[in-house]
């Protein structure tokens, strides 16, 4: 026990020795079932972003099945289980990406990895501690599901993008992370991106169906933000191992994504201690010891 006090202790301390007042908007991109275009929504988003001016970092926290890289066509010789292990800093794994984003790359097909022990989980916090990148937006594409590492990602963000799409079970397994956050770890707000929907009226109506039984048993306010539409020119610039915004930037998906980059990029950030990158790394570390 003592042990563990003075490991957060260490931590807390190197967090004070951050920079001051580095703003950081940190986005969790997330959404509870797989398959619903989460990192597609990720990439296109930080691409986006990043043509508006902003320095972006991509944190793939789908730290056992990560695909970022794969999905840009990126080569990767280092990843977060090189971190992990001490080999080498956050700083020596960040590739670049299109547009100048960096992607802070994770590992696949590696189960110790999903199963980080407190120390370990310490250490990956302790690396964003260090960071000395300068960036202005972090998005953290979690894992599907409702892990704690999922639940650790999100309760520390300071805003929650949840992609949901036009399937039962996207539906149920959003709500159910909703429910989760919100009843367990005092997270109310979420902004919701309907995503591959075939109209306006339909992304309109996906995000009533949820509202409809959030508003009823959860105290959660959710906000739609996007309705993404469905475009055969997403799949043809997954093919491509490019970014829709970036492959066909005139098709109907580019236009939606850019247009919640604009919106992104106003959300306010913080003025408290919450405004920081350090909130961001703090948040974890609780998150992990309570």
């Amino acid at each position: 026990m003592q042990g563990n006090n003075l490991t957060q202790f260490n931590q807390a301390s190197g967090l004070r020795m951050m920079q001051k007042n580095r703003k950081v908007k940190v986005i969790a991109v997330t959404g509870g079932k797989g398959g619903v275009g989460k990192t597609n929504v990720t990439l296109n988003l930080a691409v986006a972003m990043a043509a508006q001016g902003k320095r972006v970092l991509v944190l793939d926290a789908d730290l056992g099945l990560a695909n970022v890289d794969i999905m840009l066509g990126l080569r990767v010789t280092r990843n977060l289980s090189h971190v992990l292990s001490g080999e080498c800093s956050l700083e020596d794994i960040l590739v670049e990406g299109p547009n100048g984003i960096l992607i802070a790359p994770a590992t696949s097909g590696t189960q110790s990895m999903v199963e980080l022990s407190p120390v370990e989980h310490a250490g990956l916090i302790r690396a964003f501690s260090e960071l000395r990148t300068p960036i202005d937006v972090l998005l953290v594409d979690t894992a599907a599901g409702i892990s704690d590492m999922v639940l650790s990602f999100s309760r520390a963000a300071q805003d929650i993008l949840m992609v949901v799409c036009d399937e039962p079970t996207s539906i149920t397994d959003a709500y159910a992370l909703i429910k989760i956050l919100s009843t367990e770890h005092g997270c109310y707000k979420f902004k919701i991106v309907a995503n591959m929907v075939r109209s306006l009226r339909e992304g309109q109506d996906l995000y009533t169906k949820l509202t409809r039984v959030t508003d009823r048993f959860l105290d959660a306010t959710l906000e739609l933000v996007a309705c993404i539409p469905y475009d055969n020119n997403v799949r043809q610039s997954v093919r491509k191992q490019k970014v829709i915004v970036e492959g066909f930037p005139k098709s109907p998906a580019a236009l939606a994504f850019r247009a919640l980059a604009s919106k992104a990029v106003t959300w306010p950030i913080p003025e408290q201690a919450g405004g920081h990158l350090e909130f961001f790394i703090e948040s974890l570390l609780n998150s992990k010891s309570s």
